[in-house]
């Protein structure tokens, strides 16, 4: 097994707004993927070489929530680049920039639909 992690969906309650939202803060495309009953985007990531994303799902069943897992994102090479981004997005920072030593960097956010989220770099 090389990654615990294979997928994971962050609950969303207005698709665009959540669309934008991401995009913003990953400086990526997020890509519309068909699904018969959910609308459904799919965050950037390598799955070919490995990689685990995820998506953004709105539909029946799915709750942003503040509480339970707690997901992190990639930050890229510094951190500070996509926490400058998340207020004018429409997020709150909760948790600053803070170092974990020789684990880098994490952050922790709110993002336009009331999802706690976590963010990461070495830097």
């Amino acid at each position: 097994m090389t990654s615990s992690i294979n997928w994971f969906e962050i609950p969303v309650k207005n698709f665009s707004r959540a669309k934008a939202f991401y995009a913003i803060l990953l400086d990526a495309e997020i890509q519309e993927m068909p699904h018969p009953i959910f609308k459904y985007g799919i965050l950037p990531g390598d799955m070919q070489n490995g990689g685990v994303t995820g998506g953004i799902v709105e539909g029946e069943g799915y709750e942003p929530s503040m509480t339970g897992s707690l997901i992190y994102l990639n930050g890229g090479d510094d951190l500070s680049i996509p926490l400058s981004k998340v207020e004018a997005a429409g997020g709150k920072i909760l948790l600053p920039k803070t170092s974990i030593g020789g684990n880098g960097f994490m952050a922790h956010i709110t993002d336009t639909e009331g999802n706690k989220i976590a963010l990461h770099s070495m830097k």
